[in-house]
């Protein structure tokens, strides 16, 4: 069970951290101007529209591994969440006199829904492709009749994504309180 675990997290954040670090730059840039962002923001709607499980075929063709395949659908999957969500945040930041409280809300709530995509996506595709991983373990105990085995990774899938979500919120809230105390300091 732990190098499932330990292959499902690797999965993750070689998805997911290239595609929040590109995906919040081209949001934070898309978002500068209204007038990109109008443009854009709708552009970016369409792949964002594509459910990440649905590249796996492509990727698999274009890949022929079902390791780098995963990744990168992943990783797509995360970066259209990233963009859009980054460039929203960026909009509102504006609006908001350039409050950075509301940027770090954004942010945080960006990288928050990509690692929720990108959760959902490394499970599927290894239950999808396998051989090793939480999902690839869901999927191989309920063929093989072990329903313990199930609930056990099912939870294991709970509790990490559960942690994931609120280390994102600690990271933020603790910003948020770095950005206020500097603001009463100055």
């Amino acid at each position: 069970m732990f190098l499932d675990i330990l292959a499902s997290l690797q999965r993750l954040f070689v998805g997911y951290i290239p595609a929040a670090v590109l995906g919040s730059l081209i949001g934070y840039l898309i978002g500068l101007n209204s007038m990109m962002y109008q443009l854009f923001r709708r552009i970016f709607q369409i792949p964002h529209s594509i459910p990440p499980i649905a590249l796996l075929p492509i990727a698999l063709i274009v890949f022929r591994e079902s390791e780098p395949a995963a990744v990168v659908v992943v990783f797509l999957g995360t970066l259209w969440t990233m963009i859009i969500n980054t460039a929203i945040g960026m909009q509102h930041f504006h609006r908001q006199n350039n409050n950075f409280r509301v940027a770090i809300f954004h942010i945080f709530h960006a990288l928050k829904v990509g690692i929720w995509v990108a959760w959902f996506t490394v499970i599927a595709t290894e239950m999808l492709t396998g051989p090793k991983g939480l999902g690839f373990l869901v999927w191989d105990s309920y063929k093989n009749g072990n329903v313990d085995s199930i609930i056990e990774a099912i939870l294991y899938i709970g509790i990490i994504g559960l942690l994931l979500d609120q280390l994102l919120d600690f990271t933020a809230y603790i910003l948020s309180k770095m950005v206020s105390d500097g603001k009463k300091s100055s």
